[in-house]
């Protein structure tokens, strides 16, 4: 399959996630509990160290998550997809120094941190697109090669 096909699907995949997690949503005193739209112009570089790396939440918003100690605090960090990062060779250990470029967006009743690049010394990865769309793993199909799908977009 080619790159731009490729791209094309993971968007739509992304879109029926979205629409099908949309139509699960409960509302509390008119706000969504799911997350807000994302935007660009609204993003952060989190510079810190890893606390603690969880590949599968128990709680919403699903997904592998960090916990930074930054400047300004700890601070939870939505990765979206493990299998995305773990495909990459991209792992988070406590105490390592990492960088992330997100945003907070509203989530339930509060807000989430979510990453859209991570980066540990030289290696970056992107898990999100620049629409703040999750990217997902898509796994080899038999006789494919394994390619890595990281690098910022």
């Amino acid at each position: 399959m080619r790159m731009g096909m490729r791209y094309w699907v993971m968007v739509v995949a992304g879109l029926v996630f979205c629409c099908a997690a949309g139509g699960q949503e409960k509302t509390t005193g008119g706000a969504s509990a799911g997350l807000a739209s994302y935007d660009l112009a609204r993003e952060v570089t989190l510079v810190g160290t890893v606390e603690a790396f969880t590949a599968s939440a128990d709680a919403p918003p699903l997904g592998a998550h960090v916990t930074v100690r930054s400047g300004n605090g700890i601070v939870d960090v939505h990765l979206g997809d493990a299998r995305l990062l773990s495909a990459n060779h991209f792992t988070l250990h406590s105490g390592d120094s990492v960088r992330i470029v997100g945003e907070s967006v509203a989530y339930g009743n509060g807000t989430q941190f979510v990453a859209r690049l991570v980066q540990i010394g030289t290696q970056v990865l992107a898990v999100r697109s620049v629409r703040g769309l999750p990217l997902f793993y898509r796994a080899p199909r038999q006789g494919e090669q394994a390619k890595s799908q990281g690098g910022p977009l």
